[in-house]
């Protein structure tokens, strides 16, 4: 099973207004033309800000699911969405969370990656998007895109495509898990 990679971002931290206050974020990206390297813990040319919560190994790229954008689109009132509207790095044309399992393992342009874990939104979303309660909306709503680890780094683009090359065994999607999870946490 493939996707097609839409768009690949990335983006340097930034100053932002936060509930008020300034903070630094990593949440605004910007789609590039061309291979980029995907290497253990990011693709050349991101970064994170807070690296307690973002980044890292196993938060290596964030993946959302365009299959997700019209109801996004019909929610805020925007269309079309920005690239990168949700800080994910790469947007695909398929995959969504209830057809992804924890453990799944894909072809990511040249790179072996992952799927280690849901995304988890905070108040940093909620601001790139402007609405203050934007965060518990998009958990609740169940669509959090995934975070892929890195295996085998290489290059990737958009136009390259994303295909499960392992099915993890026990079932479990990163839709289940949300559900599951954080259900029971409302």
């Amino acid at each position: 099973m493939k996707a097609k990679i839409l768009e690949v971002c990335v983006g340097k931290p930034r100053d932002m207004i936060v509930n008020g206050q300034t903070e630094r974020s990593g949440i605004h990206k910007s789609p590039i033309t061309g291979s980029v390297a995907l290497g253990l813990a990011k693709l050349a040319g991101d970064g994170q800000a807070n690296l307690k919560y973002h980044g890292g190994r196993e938060k290596a790229v964030y993946v959302y699911s365009a299959d997700y954008y019209p109801d996004w689109q019909r929610v805020l009132g925007k269309d079309p969405l920005e690239p990168s509207q949700f800080g994910q790095n790469l947007t695909v044309d398929g995959f969504p969370d209830e057809a992804v399992h924890i453990g799944d393992r894909f072809r990511v342009g040249t790179a072996l990656m992952e799927v280690a874990q849901p995304r988890i939104p905070c108040a940093k979303l909620a601001a790139r998007v402007g609405r203050e309660d934007f965060s518990n909306e998009f958990l609740m709503a169940g669509r959090l895109g995934y975070y892929l680890y890195t295996l085998k780094t290489g290059e990737v683009q958009a136009g390259d495509s994303m295909e499960r090359v392992r099915a993890a065994a026990h079932g479990v999607t990163v839709a289940k898990l949300c559900r599951s999870v954080f259900s029971e946490a409302h």
